[in-house]
């Protein structure tokens, strides 16, 4: 399965989703980031290659779909609502991380 993580600028929750799912059997996995100062900036590729994308918070769901509403193509789109708070690698943010995506697995 591909996944696709996204956050605001790709430099805490979505870097650390990767690589906590990375490790995962028959999981590929990528981040990146909507901002313009993003580590890894989303782009249209990112959106095509998924098969299930998930963004960190609803207002980030909603830029995906107005952003890339032509290289959606039934990916499944899912919000964590995980706030912008967290270090990367955060212990209480790993396990929110396990607990909120494990289920899509």
């Amino acid at each position: 399965m591909k996944i696709l993580f996204i956050c605001g600028e790709n430099k805490l929750r979505s870097p650390t989703a990767e690589a906590i799912f990375s490790g995962y059997e028959d999981l590929e996995v990528k981040s990146a980031g909507l901002n313009n100062n993003s580590e890894i900036k989303l782009s249209a590729e990112d959106i095509e290659w998924a098969e299930v994308i998930f963004v960190m918070e609803g207002k980030y769901k909603k830029k995906v779909q107005n952003q890339f509403k032509k290289y959606l193509k039934g990916q499944r789109l899912i919000s964590l609502d995980i706030p912008d708070k967290f270090k990367f690698m955060d212990e209480e943010l790993v396990k929110i991380l396990k607990d909120r995506v494990e289920p899509y697995l």
